[in-house]
């Protein structure tokens, strides 16, 4: 299954949110509003994974996932897209290595919630992607402390920009990161699988 490419002009700024969205929700919703306008931003990406290696179960089709995906984020600078299916990605190294070379013109800036933070050093070279693109952190319920002492953030404290700046995050070379707050939905795509309102 294709479903085009993604859209963006030379010169844009994209935020890019990777995950399973299995399923996508509100949380999901809000984040990607927030993060358009606090970090400036001139698109955001959606990128629907075919699979999440940090996770033992397989998620519910790409195509389902997908769609639902289209359902609920319905704003005009955002894409809900399958692209690292078409380009045959696993990690997240290795998307924004393929999507920095076949978008040469735009600047990239790889979003996730506090709690993506928290874990951050689980992932397949993590220490390269936060050196290859800056890093915007969107508050969860109950997770900034628990990101803000994770060994990502203490590895890289001395490159992290404060609150108040966050709209000057993309113009600036990595690694790079803030973490924003503010309203949060409280959320998850686990809980809403385990009240059985999601079925893969």
């Amino acid at each position: 299954m294709q479903t085009g490419q993604p859209r963006a002009a030379d010169g844009q700024i994209v935020g890019l949110l990777g995950g399973s969205f299995d399923p996508p929700h509100a949380g999901h919703v809000h984040i990607t509003r927030e993060a358009l306008k606090r970090f400036g931003l001139d698109r955001v990406w959606w990128l629907v994974s075919p699979g999440n290696p940090l996770k033992a179960d397989a998620p519910a089709a790409l195509a389902r996932r997908v769609a639902a995906s289209r359902a609920i984020m319905r704003h005009p600078r955002v894409d809900v897209t399958d692209i690292e299916a078409q380009l045959g990605t696993r990690y997240t190294a290795e998307t924004i290595r393929a999507l920095q070379a076949r978008y040469l013109r735009v600047r990239f800036v790889w979003l996730m919630g506090a709690d993506n933070l928290a874990s951050f050093h689980k992932w397949d070279d993590w220490q390269r992607i936060a050196r290859s693109v800056p890093i915007g952190v969107l508050a969860r319920p109950g997770e900034q402390v628990r990101a803000g002492l994770s060994p990502a953030a203490r590895m890289f404290t001395d490159a992290r920009l404060e609150e108040g700046a966050a709209h000057l995050l993309p113009h600036m070379t990595p690694p790079v990161w803030t973490m924003v707050t503010g309203p949060m939905v409280d959320l998850s795509s686990t809980a809403i699988r385990n009240a059985g309102l999601w079925t893969r």
